[in-house]
């Protein structure tokens, strides 16, 4: 017999273990949160140089930097910072490029003399980039030619370190032997500010303070240690022949599944991690994977599918992969079933979260044994997180009824930058945070139905689409779905799929329709069928665009 999932948490959670809770009051509210935890993330970098000349970040370009080379580099940058461009606690950092060690090095200098990294949207158009620089304020903007390009000649109005041609030299190269800044630092500190996707209005910058971030690693190392004790990992010696622990990143840094989960959890954590840059290369992952005995896949659903489907997959040794997960959007019964079958050994430890910039990244996680029982859950709370179901009036709902998932915890976040009214309109007394999303609980298992905004109401009956896209998904010829709902003269709306084809295969709209009818009601079933050739548009956690569906708008997702 296997570890129980409460059995595990016991111990886990025990007295004087590392994941021990205590409570405590912040900013007048009582939470629950690790009491063994570190009071900053320049605490964190400090103790990384413990693990010396172990490897840290690889890059496939060919740089390679260890642990204790990556916190020189960081020093450094950290001491440019103030003696050339003044940053000091509380001064923004703005950074705007595509992955780089460059930019992982500018965020951990920043954040350790205090100020505020401001992760720019490297996809953002030039009047985007100019929206988030005056919402931001920086002192110092770090950015690489591509980007600085779309401004169209007009000079960022800060100080500005241009990655190919001053970052080695000005920031990196400046004093390898300075020790690491020792302003004070409060848990409390903003520490970077991320800007939500914008799928409705100007994107906003979410604000996460230093316990926000280490509550969120807090609560991933536990789901971590869960899932190794689950998959029977505690209860066997050490294998001396297997890989350490390797992560793949391919996740964008301005977004919290490559800052949070990459960037900073690899330093905390002591996990060396692969980089991939540029569009997304399954065989460049295989690769990369065969080379550096890669143990853990991630990504967007869609990343995660075109690893699965290539037909090189079994052409190169993926044996070292033993875990694969993810977050930022649901991830369907049909491609956990994909998993189980394509990747055996990874999927004992295969882990679904639930969560979003503004919890920090991660609330809930499904455990593979959860999404064995039901696989569209989003899994329980973690450790020191709250999530209650609410009506529009901050009223809590019975189990099993539907409502806005609410979260509350140290991981949540205090507010937006600079915009005192979207921050009101996001919490409930209590700072219970309002997520936007519609779900509903039985006892502690969440299921997420859908995006508020996305949902259908069909003559009066809620359509989730989510449902329809689940189903939509089992279908053979069907590489990617999503639903939206479209105007109805009586019925207010009907239900609109937009498909496309799995490559080389062709599909009919009325066999479709057929397809979803022989599982879900008529008035799920799609009315109106639109196929499509190009990619659907998504972001940068890979959750589609609807609006962007609706509105029949150009913008695609671009992965580079």
């Amino acid at each position: 017999m296997g570890m129980t999932l409460q059995e595990a948490e016991d111990i886990l959670l025990a007295p004087g273990s590392p994941f021990e809770t205590t409570t405590e009051t912040v900013n007048g509210e009582i939470y629950e949160v690790f009491a063994n935890r570190a009071r900053s993330l320049r605490d964190l970098l400090a103790r990384s140089v413990d693990h010396g000349d172990r490897e840290l970040f690889i890059w496939d370009d060919g740089r390679r930097y260890t642990f204790a080379q990556h916190e020189r580099l960081v020093a450094s940058t950290a001491t440019a910072m103030a003696d050339r461009f003044g940053i000091g606690p509380g001064d923004r950092v703005a950074l705007l490029g595509a992955n780089s060690p460059e930019w992982i090095i500018g965020m951990w200098a920043a954040i350790s003399l205090g100020a505020i990294a401001v992760g720019m949207n490297g996809w953002w158009t030039g009047d985007e980039i100019a929206y988030g620089l005056e919402l931001t304020e920086p002192k110092l903007l770090i950015a690489d030619h591509k980007r600085l390009a779309r401004l169209k000649g007009a000079e960022p109005p800060m100080a500005t370190v241009v990655v190919e041609d001053d970052f080695d030299h000005q920031l990196a190269g400046f004093d390898l032997a300075a020790p690491l800044p020792d302003a004070p630092i409060h848990e409390d500190d903003p520490a970077v500010v991320l800007f939500t996707s914008g799928t409705t209005g100007r994107p906003k910058g979410a604000i996460n303070t230093h316990r926000n971030i280490i509550a969120f690693l807090g609560i991933s190392a536990f789901s971590g240690a869960r899932s190794a004790m689950l998959a029977g990992g505690a209860d066997r010696p050490p294998d001396p022949d297997s890989p350490e622990p390797c992560s793949l990143v391919g996740g964008p840094l301005f977004h919290v599944s490559g800052l949070h989960s990459a960037a900073v959890a690899m330093v905390a954590n002591a996990v060396k991690s692969v980089w991939t840059t540029g569009r997304f290369d399954p065989e460049k992952v295989f690769q990369l994977t065969e080379q550096e005995r890669i143990t853990r896949w991630g990504g967007v659903t869609t990343q995660v599918w075109r690893l699965l489907e290539h037909p090189a997959l079994n052409d190169y040794d993926h044996s070292s992969v033993k875990a694969c997960g993810g977050g930022g959007s649901v991830w369907s019964p049909e491609l956990q079933r994909a998993i189980r079958e394509r990747l055996p050994d990874a999927a004992p430890q295969m882990q679904v979260g639930y969560g979003s910039t503004e919890t920090g990244a991660l609330a809930t996680i499904a455990t593979s044994q959860m999404l064995r029982d039901d696989p569209t859950c989003a899994g329980t709370p973690l450790p020191t997180v709250q999530v209650q179901i609410r009506d529009s009036d901050g009223n809590r709902v019975p189990d099993g009824a539907v409502g806005e998932v609410c979260v509350r915890g140290p991981n949540v976040m205090p507010g937006y930058w600079n915009q005192p009214e979207a921050t009101a309109a996001a919490f409930f007394d209590g700072h219970w945070l309002r997520t936007g999303d519609f779900g509903h609980m039985h006892g502690d298992m969440l299921t997420i139905a859908s995006r508020i905004r996305d949902m259908i109401i069909r003559g009066g009956e809620n359509v989730y689409p989510i449902e329809i896209e689940n189903r939509l998904e089992e279908h053979p010829d069907i590489g990617e779905a999503a639903v939206i709902g479209v105007d109805h003269r009586t019925l207010g709306q009907e239900v609109k799929a937009v498909v496309v084809p799995q490559p080389g295969s062709s599909l009919d709209t009325s066999e479709i329709q057929q397809f979803v009818g022989e599982k879900l009601a008529y008035y799920k079933v799609p009315a109106h069928v639109e196929i499509r050739t190009d990619p659907l548009p998504r972001n940068a956690s890979g959750k589609v665009l609807k609006h962007v569906l609706s509105g029949d708008a150009a913008n695609q997702f671009v992965e580079e």
